[in-house]
């Protein structure tokens, strides 16, 4: 997986989770529509997702990009760690 896909794919996971908290925001997307992820700021990575976006469209079936503006950066969900040590013999 290149660094285009990963990103890609951290979006969607992201979005999806954006859904299920907000489900009114699925209702402005049309059923069956072609969904592509945009990140402000990207350009390289914008071009090469409407590209793919576009590539899997069919006649009639609406694009509709979901342009990202910020996003939290990604941290951990561990609340507590212990560290054991060991020398090895």
């Amino acid at each position: 997986m290149n660094i285009l896909e990963r990103k890609n794919t951290d979006l969607i996971k992201e979005f999806n989770r954006y859904v299920r908290e907000h489900p009114e925001f699925a209702n402005k997307i049309p059923n069956n529509s072609v969904i592509v992820m945009q990140l402000e700021g990207d350009d390289e990575f914008n071009k090469w997702s409407l590209k793919l976006g576009r590539s899997h469209v069919e006649k009639g079936q609406p694009i509709v990009c979901i342009r990202i503006k910020r996003i939290k950066p990604i941290s951990s969900r561990i609340e507590e760690l212990e560290v054991e040590q060991e020398i090895a013999r």
